[in-house]
């Protein structure tokens, strides 16, 4: 198993741009009902490039997750504003997710945010993981301490298939696909080596 790259995810990305004929800015900019549920809350950096992002939400799509990403769903909010409004449309929507992701990556350290969602989601007793993004191939994640707490994200291919999917892992040995596991549908396991 391996961590997302910001290669691979960046080549998602222009799967999509290049299917829709747009931009990464218009692939991700869609407006959502007030109402709406969602399967994944992406809790991101506003630095995050947009590429990535478009990635990450399209490998999440891929899987058949609807994905939740503020500033294009929403792009009535600031993140350079903190007020009360955007606090309480942050709440509704993390309370209308089955799960947060939190975005690690070389961006994720200068939201101010992002540990907001997550101390939000973890107070509400929600389902969180961590989807780091690395610059270079790794397989293990060791990212900020308190992340530690949380299983993370990565991408593999599928035992007897050419296909790769996404799994939820507490370690080489102890994981689940994300999507049955976003459903409630497998838990993470220990597995047989």
């Amino acid at each position: 198993m391996a961590l997302l790259t910001e290669t691979e995810v960046r080549a998602r990305a222009a799967r999509t741009t290049t299917l829709r004929k747009s931009t990464a800015l218009e692939s991700l900019t869609e407006t959502a009902a007030a109402d709406a549920i969602f399967d994944v809350f992406l809790s991101h950096s506003s630095n995050e490039p947009e590429d990535i992002l478009l990635g990450i939400k399209g490998f999440l799509e891929d899987a058949g997750l609807s994905v939740y990403v503020d500033k294009y769903t929403d792009p009535q909010l600031s993140p350079d504003e903190v007020t009360p409004e955007t606090a309480e449309v942050l709440r509704g929507r993390l309370r209308a997710s089955r799960t947060l992701l939190y975005v690690y990556s070389r961006h994720s350290k200068l939201s101010r945010w992002m540990p907001w969602e997550l101390g939000f989601m973890d107070g509400a007793g929600g389902r969180i993981r961590v989807a780091p993004v690395m610059q270079t191939a790794q397989n293990a994640f060791e990212g900020e301490q308190y992340l530690g707490l949380y299983p993370y994200l990565d991408r593999a291919t599928i035992s007897g298939r050419s296909t790769s999917a996404l799994w939820i892992n507490r370690g080489s040995q102890e994981y689940a696909r994300y999507s049955e596991w976003v459903y409630g549908k497998e838990n993470i396991v220990k597995r047989a080596s």
